[in-house]
């Protein structure tokens, strides 16, 4: 895994909870070879919430790189302890596992975002620079199976809203599972308009976030 370029941020707290040795260093290469994180790396969930009790000098973690299956305190019983211990923490979850009733458990503890083991470097990058900008980064195979869950839970659609061709792209886009810097490059626009553009697009549907965006889209037919 080489680590690719990726845009300038500043320096975020990361900690990778990952119980396979060779996997986590080649996280921590990776990350660190990014020059955008400051990285450490737990073997399991025992070790990681040590240190999260008692955090010194390093402070607590901006955005935690999650396993799931550990040896154990699994991850998803890491999650609520977390959340308990450092609130403002992005917990993103990075494992082999893809299926519903994981990624449903992962996202109702409190993770935001769900990549599997597939993702590419520059993904998983990206990925944790999203989350720590307050995205919920996901696969796009998480992604589409989050969609199908929204969509058998949400309540009846409201009327159908207009959206202009833009928004459309969007919600296509989104619905491909694209991250939001996928999305700015197939459009040919800057990140920061695509923020807007997604903004305005939640407004229009009421909701607050992409994979809601898509639900609600996929139940109006607006994709």
């Amino acid at each position: 895994m080489n680590s690719p370029r990726a845009r300038a941020t500043p320096a975020q707290q990361v900690w990778i909870v990952e119980d396979s040795p060779p996997f986590r260093r080649l996280l921590q290469r990776l990350l660190s070879n990014a020059k955008l994180f400051h990285v450490h790396g737990y073997a399991n969930a025992e070790a990681a919430l040590a240190v999260l009790q008692n955090p010194g000098e390093g402070g607590l973690p901006d955005v935690l790189l999650l396993d799931i299956g550990l040896p154990g305190l699994s991850g998803l019983d890491l999650i609520p302890k977390i959340s308990e211990i450092a609130p403002s923490c992005r917990i993103l979850i990075l494992t082999v596992f893809e299926d519903e009733e994981k990624i449903a458990r992962s996202i109702s503890a409190g993770a935001c975002g769900y990549l599997l083991k597939t993702a590419t470097p520059r993904q998983i990058i990206e990925g944790i620079q999203e989350a720590a900008e307050g995205g919920s980064p996901m696969s796009p195979k998480v992604a589409q199976n989050v969609v199908k869950l929204l969509a058998r839970l949400m309540k009846p659609a409201a009327p159908p809203v207009g959206i202009s061709p833009r928004e459309h792209q969007l919600l296509v886009l989104m619905a491909k599972g694209l991250t939001a810097k996928e999305i700015s490059d197939q459009l040919g626009i800057s990140i920061h308009t695509t923020d807007t553009h997604t903004r305005n697009l939640f407004a229009k549907l009421g909701v607050h976030n992409r994979a809601s965006a898509v639900a609600r889209a996929l139940q109006d037919r607006l994709v």
